[in-house]
């Protein structure tokens, strides 16, 4: 066995790949679902307006945008954004469960994608509890979703370390990660850098999203195992 084959050969299992094409299928579809309703939105702001208000059940003053600009909140489409979400979760959590063949067999794979399941169940939470329902419900939702998800990609970033497979996503990965961590700091803090509060939010959420999309499309293609060549092999 020479020194280069410890590295992960450029193969992934075919479960891989399904996972792959429900990481892409989610954010896709939701991000598809957040344009449809924010359509049907009067008056919508991506700065002024977090992005929650569009799953609003009722029109008032909700405590989303409520709370940082005093804005009304209103969202007749609201069952396309919260279903939306809520079938992102759904997706992801398979992404989950079938992607474990995508890293190495370390500890942090299993943290990191423990950690994408957290934040799938927090995407679910959202879209279940809107936030003039229940909002304490849905602000845990939320920040299961956004912390979950950035600290996930951190992990896995790691476990990719020595993984043909990942060569030029390693980098990618982490700082993806690292956007959204800050992100929802400045968040939190009420900083938001003359973006708004829903431009805070949406660099919180961009870069899981894009991540979710060029990291699925990537291993759609890379080839699956061949056993017979393998054992050829």
């Amino acid at each position: 066995m020479t020194a280069g084959a410890s590295r992960r050969g450029p193969l992934v299992h075919r479960s891989a790949r399904h996972g792959a094409a429900l990481l892409v299928f989610g954010a896709v579809e939701f991000i598809v679902g957040m344009i449809v309703t924010q359509i049907g939105y009067p008056g919508y702001s991506l700065s002024r307006n977090v992005i929650s208000d569009l799953g609003n059940t009722g029109c008032g003053y909700w405590g989303g945008s409520g709370s940082f600009t005093g804005d009304y909140a209103c969202s007749p489409w609201h069952i396309v954004f919260n279903a939306s979400i809520v079938i992102m979760g759904i997706a992801l959590i398979g992404a989950v469960l079938l992607l474990r063949t995508a890293f190495p067999p370390r500890r942090t794979r299993t943290i990191g994608l423990a950690l994408l399941g957290v934040a799938a169940i927090g995407s679910i939470g959202v879209g279940l509890s809107p936030e003039n329902v229940n909002i304490t419900v849905h602000s845990v939702s939320a920040l299961l979703a956004f912390l979950g998800s950035g600290l996930a990609l951190l992990t896995l970033g790691i476990a990719m370390f020595r993984d043909t497979r990942w060569d030029g996503f390693r980098t990618f990965t982490v700082v993806c990660g690292l956007v959204d961590l800050v992100a929802l700091a400045l968040f939190v803090s009420k900083t938001y850098l003359h973006l708004g509060a829903g431009g805070m939010e949406r660099l919180i959420v961009a870069p899981v999203l894009l991540w979710a999309i060029v990291a699925g499309l990537h291993l759609l293609r890379i080839p699956t195992y061949a056993p017979s060549g393998l054992r050829a092999a």
